[in-house]
């Protein structure tokens, strides 16, 4: 982790209205870079773009190598769309409405390839009959419950699956997928032996998909925690995507990846209230609120101010009796996680070489853009 001291100053931080969401661009690239050096190919990876619901750096990924890409909303699959994406897996089994949306898609971006999850047979008819009336065919995954019980089926139920959408017209069978969100202890190895252990029935199924005379399936798996322990399975994509920008979550609990923060949130006091207590304009709607209010957000360059109070507008922070801050002054918040703040702006201020020097969209907030 680079921590020079001072990094996220920059000149004309007096320009911007708060809170305001920065985006540091050289530290985005220093993590592109970095996670393309951290498999042996870079087609290996296919990140997720629900941290960064950005078209600006879903294109300097692109502009790094990186064509498949891994996303939840047709809102970002349209982004991906927009950036020249080449592959595009929409993580998430459609419903009849949300299919019509893709497959219009399909037709609006020819240049990308778009495929999605499925895992049951009444949803994998519907979209061969969909596809069929569309005249295309449709990429899918099977998305296999590796414990998270979230989406999916267990890998034992796999096969009768697979097969159905083998006889199918208008679908082909792309590989398989599997999310292991809730695999995320600290520490290394027993994260790693977690792991293995809920994957050992998706391996099984894979050698056995082989054995019947088909190639060994592609298998889509994990996230950010397991990046590091799927990349060494064979005809393995790995999806992480908080890499782009960094927080404080995942540099305390993934110790052994080093990416650098990329986003911030610039706040100002606004209110001195009372002896010790400060108040700034960073409230439910500035960052995210899923955690305690000792786990939102962690100030990079006042670390031992404490929030003791949270509304929409405001959050208060205990100071000490013989603080010396002032109204006006700056704060520069570090999310602990920065997938949904990013996904509370419109746009972001971009950071280059110690100057904002322009705004980008933050273009997939939404769940609409055209489709």
């Amino acid at each position: 982790m680079n921590e020079q001291d001072n990094w996220y100053d920059f000149e004309n931080m007096d320009t911007i209205d708060s809170p305001a969401l920065l985006l540091y661009k050289d530290r985005i690239i220093q993590n592109i870079d970095q996670v393309i050096g951290m498999v042996d190919d870079v087609n290996r990876l296919r990140p997720h773009v629900k941290t960064n619901k950005s078209v600006n750096v879903c294109r300097l990924m692109i502009a790094k190598g990186i064509s498949k890409f891994k996303c939840a909303t047709i809102a970002e699959a349209e982004m991906l769309g927009l950036a020249g994406a080449g592959d595009v897996l929409l993580a998430y089994q459609p419903t009849k409405s949300k299919l019509e949306r893709l497959l219009a898609l399909i037709s609006a971006y020819p240049g990308t390839k778009y495929s999605c999850l499925i895992d049951n047979a009444g949803t994998a008819q519907m979209i061969s009959d969909a596809t069929v009336d569309a005249g295309i065919m449709l990429p899918v995954c099977i998305d296999i419950n590796a414990g998270m019980n979230r989406t999916g089926i267990v890998a034992q139920s796999v096969m009768s699956l697979y097969n159905l959408i083998s006889e199918l017209p208008g679908i082909q069978l792309m590989g398989l997928h599997a999310y292991d969100g809730h695999i995320n202890n600290p520490d290394v190895n027993v994260r790693k032996d977690a792991c293995e252990k809920e994957f050992a029935a998706i391996e099984g199924l894979r050698n056995e998909i082989q054995s019947f005379g088909n190639e060994f399936p592609l298998l889509i798996a994990g996230g950010s925690p397991t990046f590091l322990i799927h990349s060494a399975r064979q005809n393995t994509e790995c999806s992480p995507g908080t890499f782009v920008f960094w927080d404080k979550n995942y540099h305390d609990n993934i110790p052994e990846q080093h990416f650098d923060y990329a986003a911030l949130v610039l706040t100002r006091v606004i209110s001195l209230p009372a002896e010790g207590k400060i108040c700034i304009d960073l409230g439910y709607k500035a960052i995210c609120c899923e955690h305690g209010l000792d786990k939102r957000a962690y100030f990079i360059n006042a670390p031992d101010l404490k929030p003791i109070g949270h509304s929409e507008e405001h959050m208060v922070l205990d100071a000490g009796a013989n603080h010396t801050y002032q109204i006006g002054d700056i704060l520069f918040a570090l999310p602990l996680h920065v997938c949904p703040t990013v996904a509370m702006y419109n746009n972001a201020h971009v950071i280059e070489q110690g100057d904002f020097t322009q705004k980008w969209d933050i273009t997939a907030r939404g769940r609409e853009l055209n489709y």
